[in-house]
């Protein structure tokens, strides 16, 4: 049976997709954007009021769930024995997607263009680089546990592949002005995406729950006698 720590990635999965397409959907029902000039977006749907809070608050649940879950997945690489700066690496990279995926939900793009295409650099580019280090380090280290069926690890092997070719079309077809093929790219590059990070449920499933241990550092002041020089609590 999965452990309770499988949910996160789920939860993320269909949260921020049923949130985005709600944003679309408000964005339609508002005339936000007009369909017949083209298929827009995701960044001009989520532009205007109302929609452009919700469109926030879905982006900021996404990066923070996407931060506990490379959290989470930094310690299991580690408990699997993988090397320290490898693994920071791939924890700095997923850190650095679920921070551009804030700064896309924060910044529209009609009010702080550059740092909306910043926070889009991060999320898109770099989040997909965390799941190529993902795969390069499971396909370096056989000894590493698979969880799941056999089918999974091709299957993100696809998954990757084809958000890295869609987004390359994307940029390309954004410089030929082909706005709205490029748009659509970017709707499927940001659906894999989720679907990914849904994935580490596979990998959280052997997981029963985490401890968070809390010590003092070498220079810090010594604790009063009575007091306990760490602290564990189950999570």
């Amino acid at each position: 049976m999965w452990g309770y720590l499988s949910l996160l990635p789920i939860c993320l999965a269909f949260g921020a997709i049923a949130g985005i397409w709600t944003v679309f959907s408000l964005a339609v029902v508002n005339k936000a954007v007009n369909l017949t000039e083209g298929f827009p977006y995701i960044s001009v749907c989520g532009n205007a009021p109302p929609q452009s809070c919700i469109f926030s608050q879905v982006l900021n649940f996404g990066a923070a769930s996407a931060a506990w879950i490379c959290i989470l997945r930094y310690y299991q690489l580690r408990d699997w024995g993988v090397r320290k700066w490898p693994n920071q690496v791939i924890l700095w990279t997923g850190l650095l997607c679920a921070l551009g995926t804030s700064i896309v939900g924060n910044f529209q793009e009609k009010n702080q263009r550059s740092t909306h295409l910043t926070g889009a650099f991060l999320a898109f580019f770099v989040g997909i680089l965390y799941f190529w280090l993902q795969l390069f380090l499971s396909w370096r280290m056989k000894n590493l546990p698979q969880p799941g069926a056999p089918w999974i690890g091709p299957l993100r092997l696809v998954l990757c592949s084809a958000c890295f070719v869609l987004e390359v079309a994307m940029v390309v077809l954004h410089s030929w002005s082909m706005r709205s093929v490029s748009a659509i790219c970017e709707w499927v590059v940001a659906m894999l995406l989720f679907i990914l990070f849904g994935l580490f449920a596979v990998d959280f499933s052997r997981l029963d729950g985490c401890t968070l241990c809390l010590q003092p550092g070498s220079g810090s002041l010594r604790p009063p006698p009575d007091s306990p020089t760490s602290l564990h609590v189950q999570l």
